[in-house]
């Protein structure tokens, strides 16, 4: 009686879960959504127009150079993937691949992006489901790795100070901050120093990286976010200081996936007005911000649409030459058998 109480509460419990954050997502929907059109009424929009007909041809290369950089960064996470699940596919047909998974997951959410084009296009290429599950999820921990310990390090410096607004301080943001960089340093520690290197969640198994991989994990997850903010600087016109908006991007990312909208769309808006109110207009920030997803999210999804076309079209010859390769063994084969019988 003793021992069933307990498990048939935790049972109540994950029966509840769903349905609780289902309604956790729907509130804070709600509130974005509240936040977004109270934007939309207080801007400028002809600020906003002229705003983006006013960049200078320096601006849009410097964005440009700089958002380039951050995709040929962001590409070499699954070349890590390759150690990590160790497979032989060459670093010439993964850098496309991550191109075009980078490109869609950042406008059309991570489950087209992230999950379904990365295992229909890895697969053609001869990876095995588990090969690629390992390939996606070293992917996911560099981002995020890179992510935890620069945001710790940027909140624990007092880069940021929250608007008055914010129901966080900016103590709370220091806390914050310092747990973060605990998080990073644990990891690291059991990279290199943990005797067990795997766990098995859900029937998924997770297998730690050595530290040197954990090392450039960090290294290469936190230059991606580097150069993401180094875009959005430069179409603010270098209006706010650099580690302002660097930041204020890692606070407003995190928004943008909670509420599950593809791209963040309007949340990471809301949140720069917000925190930039005092240095710049909302009408100079929005259009900054315009501009930032047309260099770092529109532009990028036009060449990987192309080059997705053509990965599907190497992949369909590759499959045709296997075909041809193998017919003939299967025929010969066939007309052994009766030979042998007989």
């Amino acid at each position: 009686m003793t021992a069933s109480a307990p498990a048939k509460a935790e049972s109540g419990w994950k029966r509840r879960w769903p349905f609780i954050k289902k309604i956790l997502t729907y509130v804070f929907f709600i509130l974005v959504a509240g936040l977004l059109i109270g934007l939309a009424r207080n801007v400028d929009w002809n600020e906003v127009y002229n705003t983006l007909r006013n960049y200078n041809a320096k601006t849009l290369w410097m964005a440009g150079a700089a958002a380039f950089a951050s995709y040929v960064v962001y590409c070499f996470f699954d070349v890590l993937g390759r150690q990590y699940a160790k497979h032989n596919l060459p670093i010439r047909q993964i850098l496309p691949v991550t191109f075009v998974c980078y490109a869609f997951n950042l406008n059309l959410s991570a489950w087209v992006g992230g999950i379904a084009l990365r295992f229909r296009l890895y697969s053609r290429f001869g990876l095995k489901p588990a090969q690629i599950t390992r390939v996606f999820t070293m992917s996911v921990l560099t981002n995020w790795l890179g992510y935890i310990w620069l945001a710790g390090l940027i909140f624990v410096l007092g880069w940021i100070t929250p608007p008055d607004s914010w129901e966080i301080g900016h103590t709370a943001l220091r806390v914050l901050g310092g747990a973060m960089l605990a998080f990073a340093v644990v990891y690291l520690w059991a990279c290199g120093f943990s005797k067990r290197r795997h766990w098995t969640i859900r029937k998924h198994e997770i297998h730690l990286p050595s530290l040197r991989l954990a090392v450039v994990q960090m290294l290469l997850g936190a230059t991606n976010w580097s150069l993401m903010a180094l875009v959005v600087y430069f179409m603010l016109s270098q209006k706010a200081p650099y580690p302002e908006v660097l930041g204020i991007l890692m606070i407003s990312s995190i928004a943008g996936v909670v509420a599950h909208i593809p791209a963040g769309l309007g949340v990471i808006e809301a949140v720069f007005v917000a925190a930039l109110a005092d240095d710049m207009s909302k009408g100079a920030i929005v259009g900054g911000l315009i501009g930032y997803r047309v260099v770092y999210f529109l532009v990028p999804l036009f060449f990987a649409t192309i080059v997705y076309v053509v990965l599907e079209a190497g992949a369909k010859k590759l499959r045709s030459r296997q075909d041809s390769t193998t017919k003939p063994e299967t025929e010969e084969q066939a007309e052994e058998q009766p030979r042998t019988a007989t």
